[in-house]
């Protein structure tokens, strides 16, 4: 499934000459790309964390483990930069 997701999102994003569809960064508008991830590929935000004033880190999952790694701009461009597989995610534990 991750392997169709990179693909048909590279063929979205205006395909890639690279050899691995994962070999250039994929980016779209963010609307756009929360929209894809979320109601076509089954994904939900996870977690989420500021990388200073401009960017959010963001780890879609769905619930096979599969996940996403999008960074945000300010700008309003979302960008993948990782994926995979077998997401196992920690809570943190209540320190009280």
């Amino acid at each position: 499934m991750r392997v169709f997701l990179v693909i048909a999102l590279a063929c979205l994003a205006g395909g890639a000459s690279a050899s691995s569809p994962i070999a250039e960064v994929i980016c779209e508008p963010t609307e756009k790309m929360t929209q894809k991830l979320s109601r076509q590929f089954g994904e939900q935000l996870h977690s989420w964390g500021t990388r200073g004033p401009e960017q959010v880190m963001q780890v879609w999952t769905d619930k096979r483990g599969d996940w996403t790694m999008v960074v945000s701009y300010a700008t309003g461009t979302s960008c993948i930069v990782a994926m995979g597989e077998n997401w196992e995610g920690n809570q943190a534990e209540d320190p009280a």
